[in-house]
């Protein structure tokens, strides 16, 4: 695959440490008209899990994880940025990154998505994300 194929289609979410997930989401519902993405539920689910929040249902999200807020702790806050691909173009970004000094890239299946976390040369947490998960399942273990 050349790295034409590899193309950002948009913002998946950021995320954001809150001291309660349900407060945070009302607040948020309540603000800025964003609630809870039904096809994430089960994420929120477990404790250390995101409640998925979006005005869009789902095409943009903030996912608000149980933690200590920005101001109170220096790694806290907006914690990472994801972009979301296709899987042609999730398989491609791996491509495209085998030739470069990334550090500590993480790839992890989470069910309905994919997802490879790494940090930006500044230490900025980064995710390319796909929820075309089944078909990458398909192709990786050809494509590794």
């Amino acid at each position: 695959m050349n790295s034409e194929s590899f193309r950002v289609l948009q913002i998946d979410h950021v995320e954001l440490f809150v001291p309660d997930r349900q407060a945070a989401a009302a607040w948020y519902e309540r603000v800025l008209g964003l609630v809870p993405v039904p096809k994430a539920t089960q994420w929120a689910e477990d404790p250390e899990g995101p409640l998925m929040i979006s005005p869009d249902d789902g095409k943009t999200m903030l996912a608000l994880f149980q933690g200590t807020p920005r101001g109170e702790r220096p790694t806290a806050g907006f914690h990472r940025v994801a972009f979301r691909v296709n899987a042609k173009g999730f398989l491609a970004f791996l491509d495209r990154i085998k030739g470069m000094k990334i550090e500590s890239t993480r790839l992890r299946d989470h069910d309905q998505a994919i997802s490879i976390y790494f940090d930006d040369p500044y230490g900025h947490h980064l995710e390319v994300t796909t929820y075309e998960s089944a078909e990458v399942r398909l192709l990786l273990p050809r494509h590794a």
